[in-house]
């Protein structure tokens, strides 16, 4: 082999672990709650076969969440496969000052209904269950959510992923329609909701 072709099959080999190593720092960082876990049976002949089903969470706490769920015949198994499954569909929200959402938002799945608020600082994560888990995991540190339906994991975690879908910066609502994120604004920068209106 030639030494060119040496030293372009060490550099490619480089490149692939520099990328190795960045993958694993990026996951080293993610943050994995599990929501719920659940016994199926499945009847068969000679009787039931018996597994689990679990609901995970995970976020890098920065604005990058997602969800997942696996089934095995073992507890530790069923969350490996959750987790997985989780990270493969991680999503990106918009977060204002790192800390909360930039507006307020509702989302819908089957009988799970879901409303969250963005909220000033100090309010905390008023949330409970599934919802804690997905806005803690994506970190937001002020946010009011209130479920108004099923209580279902599963329904209740695809309603939030439904609502934070929704999530717009000023600065996308300003880029799509051509104007400056002053103007979006209105001389209000902050696009807090009035602590008034959170108590209602």
């Amino acid at each position: 082999m030639a030494r060119g072709d040496q030293q372009r099959g060490g550099g490619d080999n480089r490149n692939r672990r520099d990328r190795n190593n960045r993958d694993e720092g990026e996951q080293s960082d993610i943050v994995e709650k599990l929501v719920h876990i659940n016994r199926v049976a499945a009847t068969v002949k000679g009787g039931r076969r018996f597994s689990f089903a679990a609901l995970m969470v995970v976020g890098d706490q920065k604005g990058r969440v997602g969800f997942g769920h696996g089934k095995a015949r073992e507890v530790p198994e069923a969350i490996r496969k959750a987790t997985e499954e989780a990270k493969k569909t991680m999503i990106r929200v918009p977060l204002r000052e790192s800390r909360t959402l930039h507006h307020d938002g509702s989302g819908r799945h089957g009988a799970g209904k879901v409303m969250l608020r963005a909220a000033p600082p100090g309010t905390g994560v008023i949330a409970g269950g599934p919802m804690r888990a997905v806005l803690e995991t994506l970190g937001i540190q002020d946010v009011v959510a209130k479920s108004l339906g099923s209580s279902n994991p599963y329904n209740m975690i695809r309603a939030t992923f439904d609502a934070l879908k929704e999530q717009s910066s000023p600065r996308q609502i300003a880029s799509k329609r051509g104007k400056k994120v002053g103007d979006i604004l209105g001389g209000r920068r902050d696009g807090a909701s009035d602590p008034q209106s959170l108590e209602g």
